[in-house]
């Protein structure tokens, strides 16, 4: 099946899943026109149909309760209750028990796209191997938060680098349109997750790549002199269950963030299939193009290998396997895999641009 059919597919099933709007459907499909790398994040689905086959041999892998959609760009900071900044994981949107290697592996081809695109600049194998040993120290060592406070002075200058001017975030939300459609449950969470007696306004934001086009709700209130924000968005079965004809589960969201090694964010909620969480500059995904010019790329790829330990080690009981599997790998295993897949990502985005 071609990328265009399974597209159909993937967002017709969705469609009966959570709620859409296709104006935001059709901006997703010119986000993936753009290039590979927008292309494969906005393509969990496709991925997930042809990953077992590309990787054979690493889908026998260990399994863990997984990120699945894991790429360069779903990692950011959020504050916990003792107003801590912590970066990890950002989105488990697509949480689901896969192979190890499947996170690795997508970690990985988004960081050669990312490479081959000029958004980073060092070696391809030089950064599958700072993935690869932050992941292994991680899972050897038992983990740990990066709460940016005492340690990680490095990881924090990056972080809040992008929060010099936060002007600019809130006049985004603040220019957002009114959010049309009922939702009377979700605005009535939003709005009891605000400060009491506020009388938000709702609008409705674009946010993302593969959650591009499900409703998001926000709650913007000025409170005590300052903007704040909440936002709800719908929250549907893993795609891989889709693309592997499985019997569909709920979403594992909290279940995972449960299990991780992982210090807490306060504001980050499940009502029923609903996530709501703060919207902030200090709360929110980083992406690539925020950070400095002088940051040290394979210090964060680390970083990012050490943070998806911290995920994995929910599946405590698969350590012990997962380091017995990783030492039997072949030298140089993590880059071949990716650049298989960055190959396949790439020949997909080359015919969807074909034809849009």
């Amino acid at each position: 099946m071609g990328v265009r059919e399974t597209t159909r597919r993937y967002e017709a099933w969705l469609a009966k899943s959570v709620p859409l709007v296709r104006p935001d459907i059709a901006q997703k499909h010119r986000l993936m026109t753009a290039d590979a790398f927008s292309f494969m994040r906005a393509t969990f689905y496709r991925w997930a149909e042809l990953w077992p086959g590309e990787c054979r041999s690493l889908a026998a892998a260990p399994a863990v309760l997984a990120v699945g959609d894991l790429h360069i760009e779903n990692f950011g900071t959020w504050r916990d209750a003792e107003g801590r900044l912590i970066w990890g994981v950002n989105d488990f949107d697509e949480a689901l028990t896969l192979p190890y290697t499947q996170d690795l592996v997508r970690l990985a081809a988004s960081t050669l796209l990312a490479i081959e695109e000029s958004r980073l600049s060092l070696p391809v194998r030089g950064a599958c191997t700072a993935i690869l040993e932050g992941y292994a120290q991680s899972l050897s060592h038992g983990g740990g938060a990066a709460v940016l406070a005492e340690r990680y002075r490095w990881l924090r200058d990056l972080a809040i680098a992008r929060l010099k001017d936060q002007r600019p975030f809130w006049q985004r939300l603040e220019s957002l349109p009114d959010a049309v459609g009922r939702h009377a449950e979700v605005r009535r969470q939003l709005k009891a997750a605000l400060p009491p007696g506020l009388a938000p306004r709702f609008v409705q934001r674009q946010a993302g790549a593969g959650s591009l086009g499900r409703v998001r709700l926000v709650a913007l209130a000025d409170w005590r002199g300052g903007m704040i924000a909440r936002e709800a968005k719908p929250l549907a079965p893993s795609a891989w269950l889709w693309a592997q004809g499985e019997r569909l589960r709920p979403p594992r969201y909290d279940e995972i963030i449960r299990r991780a090694v992982r210090v807490p964010d306060p504001f980050l909620k499940l009502h029923g299939r609903w996530l709501l969480r703060r919207l902030a500059p200090d709360s929110s995904r980083i992406e690539l193009a925020s950070l400095p010019r002088n940051r040290e790329e394979d210090r964060l790829l680390w970083m990012m290998g050490w943070e998806t330990g911290n995920v994995h080690l929910g599946s405590a009981a698969q350590v012990p396997r997962i380091l017995a599997h990783l030492k039997k790998q072949k030298r140089n295993w993590l880059a071949r895999a990716a650049g298989r897949m960055v190959q396949v990502v790439e020949r997909d985005w080359r015919k969807w641009r074909k034809v849009s």
